[in-house]
């Protein structure tokens, strides 16, 4: 359910909106949680961020880009740093605009696990959505590995009975095959039709992705591969804010450690474990 200043929105069929996203629109009013919106602006902005979303990922699934662990990782020396950990570090010299766009452009250059991929396509629909001038100025400093992100993409987990179309959602494999780590879980994304593009698995239905982590299983497992109830977004308030100016300086802007784990395929969850554990944890 929506509502607009406290009011149920009710979806006009005149109400100017392109295939996609009527669908978000109407997953949207369907579910049983409420969407509140100060203004019929911020729900318009959040339906346009996941419609990017959900463009950037079917545009990754169309790319050269190849999955792969952190020790193996790839990208264009001319636009990122390829740290020791496996991890891309934006070059000082740079637009961080143009750096995300080469990996869509040079993406044969490119090789990451699923959770920097994820993230990847998050900031790939922020750059669509707020525009190059915005995204260059408050998305400096870009580090790509799992899922450590920027502040102000203001990434936040939970846990929910449901999904949205440009939510990420994981795949855990409780007894995958040791000698297979990478296989332990998938983060995807999903799409309007209910389908998910997971990085190295291309886009399928639940029942299809599960079917591949359950052939990397033990041998004797007969515990499945589950799609989870945890789900990761942006913080839409924060971006749509941040889109009109009404954010703090740059210069005072929060950032979070680092964590190299060197796992792949881990969910968001399991990484912010890992933050608590240094003391921090940003919720948005």
């Amino acid at each position: 359910m929506i509502q607009i200043a406290g009011t149920t929105f009710q979806p006009q069929d005149n109400w100017p909106l392109e295939h996609m996203e009527k669908a978000i629109l109407q997953y949207m009013h369907d579910d049983h949680n409420i969407f509140s919106y100060p203004s019929l602006e911020e729900l318009q902005f959040e339906i346009r961020m996941r419609k990017n979303i959900i463009n950037g990922a079917k545009e990754m699934n169309e790319t050269e880009a190849q999955f792969t662990i952190f020790e193996q990782a790839r990208c264009n020396p001319d636009y990122w740093q390829l740290t020791i950990a496996g991890g891309f570090l934006l070059r000082s010299d740079v637009q961080p605009s143009d750096a995300i766009m080469d990996i869509y452009k040079n993406s044969s250059l490119y090789a990451f696990e699923c959770a920097t991929a994820s993230v990847i396509v998050y900031y790939y629909a922020t750059l669509q959505t707020i525009g190059k001038n915005l995204f260059n100025a408050y998305f400096q400093n870009l580090y790509l590995y799992s899922w450590h992100v920027d502040t102000d993409l203001g990434l936040v987990t939970f846990h929910s009975s449901s999904f949205l179309p440009g939510d990420i959602v994981y795949f855990e494999n409780p007894d995958f095959d040791l000698t297979t780590p990478w296989f332990r879980g998938l983060n995807a994304i999903m799409l309007e039709d209910g389908r998910f593009f997971g990085h190295g698995f291309s886009i399928k239905t639940n029942q299809e992705i599960t079917q591949v982590l359950n052939k990397r299983r033990i041998p004797g497992s007969n515990r499945s591969a589950v799609l989870t109830s945890l789900v990761t977004r942006p913080s839409f308030t924060k971006l749509s804010r941040l889109a009109k100016g009404q954010t703090r300086s740059i210069a005072f802007k929060p950032q979070l450690p680092v964590v190299h784990h060197n796992y792949s395929s881990i969910s968001t969850q399991r990484y912010q474990k890992y933050l608590l554990h240094l003391g921090y944890l940003f919720k948005g």
